[in-house]
């Protein structure tokens, strides 16, 4: 068995001395995981970076079994976002999530182009609103997307301020006014397609966390990554700093 495609690492961890299990995000066989041997190594170490683009060749002797990688580098992400650490929190908290919320080997095309779009913008402005984005596609290839086109309760699209915990809908503002306090912010770069602050990043964030942890998270005793919550500490740090 093989096959041949490019490919986003998720993660690459250390096997016995010298190999690396490394985790692909593929737009045909999804997240698939692969044995590189000699993954550890000084050379080839660099190219099984988290975010790094790779064009890779999986081979098994049997279609179920882990089989091994070869690769070869296309884009270096990771190393473009080294000198950014906004930038580099925002890759390492993208592939992490995506490693632990995705079932191995369904194809999500969507969602590679995806996180594609993501690791393509990071370093330019307004990429963390992308990076929400794809938070939120990732809750709508597993099932659980949001509804956030118009209000629940009234039909109305305009003015959308909340978001429903149990549903998942969003309500407008003066719908939700009286159960503000039991209903999720919506941030307005969201329900109507405008600019963005990191403060509104942040509360788009909680969003896509609260419903991230309740489907994805919690059903399987799992924590959110800890790499995304370093993400959103250094977005706090940043807006602290430009509030300041």
């Amino acid at each position: 068995m093989e096959w041949t495609e490019d490919g986003i690492v998720l993660a690459a961890r250390a096997h016995g001395e010298s190999a690396l299990v490394v985790s692909l995000l593929t737009a045909g066989h999804g997240r698939h995981a692969g044995l590189v041997y000699g993954g550890a190594s000084t050379r080839q170490r660099p190219l099984w970076q988290p975010g790094n683009r790779v064009r890779t060749e999986w081979r098994a002797r049997l279609a179920d079994q882990l089989g091994s990688f070869k690769g070869e580098l296309l884009t270096a992400h990771a190393a473009r976002a080294l000198d950014d650490p906004q930038a580099l929190a925002g890759l390492l908290a993208a592939c992490a999530t995506l490693d632990a919320a995705l079932p191995e080997r369904e194809p999500h095309p969507a969602l590679f182009e995806g996180v594609a779009a993501l690791l393509g913008a990071l370093g330019h402005d307004g990429w963390p609103v992308i990076y929400v984005h794809l938070e939120l596609g990732l809750l709508q290839e597993l099932g659980f997307g949001l509804d956030l086109e118009k209000c629940a309760a009234t039909g109305v699209t305009e003015d959308l301020a909340y978001v429903s915990p149990r549903t998942g809908r969003a309500v407008s503002r003066s719908a939700g006014e009286p159960y503000k306090d039991k209903l999720l912010a919506l941030p307005a770069f969201l329900a109507a397609r405008s600019g963005a602050q990191t403060a509104d990043v942040l509360v788009g964030l909680a969003l896509t966390g609260y419903f991230l942890e309740r489907h994805v998270f919690w059903p399987h005793n799992k924590p959110l990554p800890p790499a995304r919550d370093r993400f959103i500490e250094t977005l706090q740090r940043l807006s602290t700093t430009n509030s300041g």
